[in-house]
């Protein structure tokens, strides 16, 4: 009876540990959780970069993979000071926003300090002028 007790609180406390840790780091369920990437036009990541989003008590930096996370309907505000901004010519620093398959999200809207506003292109890049600062509508 007691080797049957002890099996029983085994499992049950088994049980909760790993449904206890799926919560935290869930992306894009049911939480509203969501993970993106700041990536160049090749896809290498842009890691450092300071953000902060309304739902975040203070300002955050990329990770090295790129990687920010935020819940919807945020506002995220991202720095590029040091980015030499998006001209189209040999001296752009192109910046997409990806998801984890590095497919763009397109039509974000974004209002910048120093660019102005629009939405992003289809591969999820966007406009912005060398040191600007801006923020993303998520």
């Amino acid at each position: 009876m007691k080797k049957n007790i002890l099996v029983a609180v085994i499992f049950i406390i088994s049980l909760f540990s790993f449904n206890g840790c799926s919560g935290s780091f869930e992306v894009d369920g049911n939480d509203g959780y969501t993970t993106l990437y700041l990536v160049d036009e090749y896809g290498f990541a842009y890691s450092g970069v300071p953000y902060i989003c309304d739902s975040m008590y203070s300002r955050s930096y990329t990770a090295y993979n790129g990687e920010f996370s935020f819940y919807p309907p945020d506002n995220c505000t991202f720095d590029f000071r040091g980015f030499a901004g998006d001209y189209g010519d040999v001296f752009s620093e192109v910046v997409r926003i990806v998801d984890y398959t590095d497919n763009g999200k397109s039509r974000i809207p974004y209002d910048c300090r120093l660019f102005g506003g629009g939405t992003t292109y289809y591969d999820g890049s966007f406009d912005y002028n060398a040191n600007d600062e801006c923020v993303f509508y998520l």
